[in-house]
């Protein structure tokens, strides 16, 4: 397929984070990387979770994560040596495993501590210059935490993208994460942008959800993507065959939302190209 986006000198880098765990982070991850796959933009998902659920989620076997992005944060392989094809073409990842744990042990002491995977990028991207670029988008899928990880994610990131669930304390936990967004840009990325809140878990038979919406909106305005990701039996399912939803099953509700998104994020990215 032709590809929509022109092309860049260097990749687009997003971090997909929320503190808190169940909001679909991982599955934004995997079908956001699908989508641009597909639309011809070659993506490398960096899987920063020690429970690697992005790498099981795209068929990548424990076996054969002999090389993850512990390795690349600690300096011990590239990410052209960590990172691994996936069953969609034009998107690999770098898996993760539970040795990111340690990461933060290990690191402590080292002053570039929270620009370690923005160093590593760097080169990457540094050893294709002047050729053509191995990956237009970078993902970060980050743990269901503010920590060490996480930091690194959003430093090294141009932008990120932040899944939040329908539920009670939505706006609560987006707040939190808010205020660590800003001081990240204060402190160590400057940059750094909200390139937009994505709703998921949508259920339509639930008022609460509907009001959660409503008040997103109100809160964020126009940073909240018009696409809302619902509720989907094949998206829980999808993972345990190690398939992103959109090749699971293309029809369903979820891939058509994931589709969507991935349409609402290209527009994004066209103006700001065009800006």
């Amino acid at each position: 397929m032709s590809r929509l986006i022109p092309p860049r000198t260097e990749p687009r880098i997003l971090v997909i984070a929320n503190q808190k765990g169940g909001v679909g982070k991982t599955t934004t991850a995997i079908n956001l990387g699908t989508a641009l796959a597909a639309i011809g933009e070659a993506t490398l998902i960096v899987d920063l979770d020690p429970q690697g659920n992005a790498s099981t989620g795209l068929g990548i076997d424990r076996a054969a994560r002999a090389t993850s992005s512990y390795d690349v944060l600690t300096g011990a392989a590239g990410i052209s040596a960590a990172a691994r094809p996936t069953a969609v073409p034009g998107l690999s990842i770098v898996p993760s495993t539970l040795d990111l744990l340690g990461f933060e042990m290990e690191v402590a002491h080292r002053a570039d501590r929270a620009y370690r995977l923005k160093n590593a990028i760097a080169e990457f991207v540094r050893r294709q210059a002047g050729g053509e670029l191995a990956y237009g988008y970078f993902l970060l899928d980050c743990p269901p935490s503010l920590n060490l990880l996480t930091i690194n994610a959003m430093a090294a990131a141009h932008a990120i993208l932040v899944p939040l669930q329908c539920e009670f304390f939505a706006l609560e936990g987006l707040s939190q994460l808010l205020k660590t967004v800003d001081e990240v840009r204060r402190t160590l990325n400057p940059e750094l942008a909200i390139h937009g809140i994505v709703l998921t878990m949508f259920d339509s038979r639930n008022n609460l959800s509907s009001q959660v919406v409503e008040d997103v909106r109100a809160f964020m305005g126009d940073k909240v993507y018009k696409t809302v990701i619902p509720r989907n039996v094949r998206v829980s399912e999808a993972p345990s065959y190690g398939k992103p939803v959109l090749l699971y099953d293309y029809n369903c509700a979820g891939s058509q939302a994931y589709i969507q998104l991935a349409t609402e994020i290209i527009q994004r990215e066209q103006a700001l190209d065009a800006a």
